[in-house]
């Protein structure tokens, strides 16, 4: 049994030799200040700022495929801001008494779940990466956002303005940042490339302007104004 055991220590110094880097990860931090227009009074929140790293010289990181899920309740989209890495499937539940249309005609994913009723679902994959505004074809007032990245490195700022990626491979990215209601000029400004080792983890604190109009104006997905619906949104005739 003891010589069975200093035949196998050999063999595993060299697996543990042989490991690749990657699987040795550090979780990167940094921070958000959204910074304020000189037309506002109060300084908007850090939250919901997404910061995503790409690997440099890189083929797309492969990922395990997961679900996401978008809620419509009380009229809105929970969460309103969602990030997936490209190809995952995201549904879409009805959790309100009354019917809804999301839909999205903007850059990233364009499509049209169409008209479906209380407590019923739709699901739908978002197949290649960039960035799609969502809206309800009844309520105007509905919204959201869902980012498709081709790297699983990412995080979205908390409240404090808190960001952490983890399983971060060592390595050079380039870091990106996107917030709704910045400019994409500004936003393309915080570009840069970035060394992730166990000794360089953070990205120090990131100042993001809030210098872009909201809501983005948006007509219903026939491209005409939106049309008052029955009493409590209950009922909904498409145009002709």
């Amino acid at each position: 049994m003891k010589f069975r055991t200093l035949l196998l220590l050999p063999i595993l110094v060299i697996l543990w030799i042989a490991a690749p880097a990657g699987a040795q990860t550090v979780t990167v931090t940094g921070s958000v200040e959204v910074t304020k227009s000189a037309s506002q009074k109060t300084a908007p929140g850090s939250a919901d700022v997404a910061v995503w790293l790409a690997p440099v010289g890189e083929a797309p990181v492969s990922h395990p495929k997961r679900k996401f899920t978008l809620v419509q309740k009380n009229k809105t989209f929970e969460p309103h801001m969602l990030v997936v890495p490209a190809g995952s499937e995201v549904d879409f539940p009805n959790k309100d008494p009354f019917f809804h249309n999301v839909f999205s005609l903007f850059d990233g994913k364009r499509f049209d779940l169409g008209l479906y009723e209380a407590g019923t679902s739709k699901s739908l994959r978002f197949d290649r990466p960039g960035i799609s505004f969502l809206f309800c074809n009844i309520h105007p007032e509905m919204s959201a956002v869902v980012i498709a990245l081709e790297t699983p490195y990412y995080g979205v700022s908390n409240r404090a303005g808190r960001v952490s990626i983890s399983d971060v491979p060592p390595g050079k990215y380039v870091l990106h940042v996107w917030r709704e209601g910045s400019s994409p000029e500004a936003l393309k400004a915080l570009s840069r490339q970035v060394v992730v080792s166990s000794d360089s983890s953070s990205l120090g604190k990131l100042a993001v302007p809030d210098n872009a109009t909201l809501p983005i104006a948006h007509k219903n997905k026939y491209g005409r104004d939106y049309e008052n619906t029955t009493p409590g949104g209950t009922g909904y005739t498409p145009p002709r």
